[in-house]
């Protein structure tokens, strides 16, 4: 069952492709873009991923953190990374546990072990802010963007 905005954000403490353990609970305090894709180095994906890597530098003047997560192998999300000159964090989840969590797994994709492409908003007190279920690749990163701006600003928007 996906989450609801304005929920506390399903809970995950995972090692990303290069090392890092990313723990929800000690991101506390910072905003997180937590972005599903179904396979890493797909055309989509690749175009989606390099355009939070080019937006980086405002979501960590906005205090965000982003991290990428799909149903890919560490070697995958590893050859992901370099073929994209990624530097953000991207998590394995080959046990499905953090998609299952968000409830991201569906559909074909279900049936063959990929993630919708979907995005949550979690907001420093661990609450889902916003989610994103549909997703375009191309301008996904500025939409993502926009809509912090705004929470940063004002209520939520509801989404």
């Amino acid at each position: 069952m996906t989450p609801r905005v304005g929920q506390p954000a399903p809970p995950f403490r995972a090692r990303s492709d290069d090392g890092r353990l990313i723990d929800l609970a000690e991101l506390r305090g910072r905003w997180v873009v937590l972005y599903f894709y179904p396979r890493a180095g797909t055309p989509g994906c690749s175009v989606e991923a390099q355009r939070f890597e080019e937006a980086l530098p405002e979501f960590e003047r906005l205090g965000a953190e982003v991290i990428g997560v799909s149903t890919d192998t560490e070697a995958q999300q590893a050859r992901f990374r370099d073929r994209c000159g990624l530097s953000f964090p991207l998590l394995p989840d080959g046990d499905r546990a953090v998609a299952e969590a968000y409830g991201v797994l569906g559909g074909v994709g279900k049936l063959l072990g990929m993630t919708a492409r979907q995005t949550f908003l979690i907001d420093p007190a661990g609450r889902l802010a916003f989610h994103w279920k549909r997703v375009n690749p191309l301008g996904h990163a500025a939409e993502v963007l926009q809509t912090l701006e705004q929470c940063q600003r004002t209520d939520p928007p509801t989404s």
